[in-house]
């Protein structure tokens, strides 16, 4: 059967079928699952291990490969630990399954969104460490909850703890998307998310009797939040649930040293590259407003978005790519000379 796999399959996609399997769905993720796994994991890579938990059944696990030069700072390679919810009769397999089809395509919650790239960060440096690699920067891979829902009791609080402070983090990697095109997508800022939560009062009783002044009428065919509670009157507020006004834009330009490491490996694979700003937010905003420079990159082109949709999967041949490319990625940025602020 395909969802069992097949022989001769390729390791580092068992592993990533594994990984999808760990329920870590919100409104209830699976974290402890997700931290024994992720811990099994540095075990075997001889990597160190912390686990930081920022709030009560919420960990920030951080596995650690050692550079040769301690003065430098390091390079973060970030990925969340949780997945969005799923409606099950609208998929052709168990999206907890880690399904494989005939063609290679693996289904599961998280295959684009964000489990696959968790696996590419672990088994680049999995195949650096066999061939022998040392480099001078640090490399420290940050897996963390609560993305899917806003981050604010994970990546919000980690970057706030001395833990995170001493990571000395220089330059960091997270998320992106897919890309149907040949090109890949990277995202140097993003968008600033407001969500708000809006109350309104009014007259309670059914649809039928035609009530006038109900909480609903209050709200309907205003251009502006300001202009619906001022128009509403008594009783109609809004409040900010997240409004996020600390935007920040990594370099892109080719005389920044975390830039031209980047961008040097895809001219290096002959790989084309689209810059943009993402339409998402994510937890590299955070990173970002701590002071470190972050790309949003998902190796994933010639695939369709899929993140957040039914039947999310990801075909084994583009995944097992991304472990190229993040081995190739890792090298450069791991590598860079010591900059005028290191020295």
């Amino acid at each position: 059967m395909a969802s069992k796999g097949r022989e001769g399959e390729h390791p580092s996609v068992t592993l990533f079928r594994q990984y999808l399997r760990i329920r870590t769905v919100q409104p209830e993720p699976d974290y402890g699952a997700a931290v024994a796994f992720l811990e099994e994991r540095a075990r075997q890579l001889g990597l160190g291990c912390q686990k930081v938990e920022v709030v009560p059944g919420h960990v920030v696990t951080v596995l650690t490969w050692p550079g040769t030069n301690p003065t430098l700072s390091s390079i973060l390679l970030n990925s969340h630990t949780d997945v969005v919810p799923v409606f099950k009769e609208h998929w052709s397999h168990d999206p907890f399954e880690g399904f494989k089809d005939a063609d290679g395509y693996i289904y599961g919650r998280g295959a684009q969104d964000m489990k696959c790239v968790s696996i590419q960060y672990l088994e680049a440096v999995r195949r650096l460490k066999v061939e022998g690699h040392h480099f001078p920067r640090t490399i420290h891979m940050t897996f963390v909850p609560d993305e899917e829902v806003g981050g604010h009791q994970g990546m919000e609080l980690f970057v706030k703890r001395p833990e995170f402070q001493a990571l000395r983090a220089g330059f960091a990697l997270d998320e992106g998307l897919a890309s149907p095109t040949d090109a890949f997508t990277v995202f140097y800022s993003e968008r600033s998310p407001w969500w708000l939560r809006v109350t309104s009062t009014g007259k309670p009783g059914h649809g039928s009797r035609f009530i006038e002044d109900t909480a609903a009428e209050k709200l309907a065919f205003e251009e502006q939040l300001q202009s619906w509670c001022q128009a509403a009157g008594e009783g109609v507020t809004f409040e900010f649930v997240q409004k996020w006004m600390e935007t920040q834009v990594t370099s892109t330009d080719d005389s920044d040293p975390w830039w031209a490491a980047f961008s040097g490996v895809f001219k290096d694979m002959k790989l084309a590259l689209e810059l943009e700003i993402c339409p998402a937010s994510t937890d590299a905003r955070y990173i970002r407003a701590a002071g470190v420079p972050a790309l949003g990159f998902s190796p994933m082109n010639h695939t369709p978005v899929l993140l957040h949709d039914h039947d999310e999967r990801l075909h084994e041949a583009v995944f097992l790519r991304g472990v190229d490319i993040y081995t190739q990625l890792l090298s450069a940025l791991a590598s860079v000379p010591a900059l005028p602020s290191e020295s």
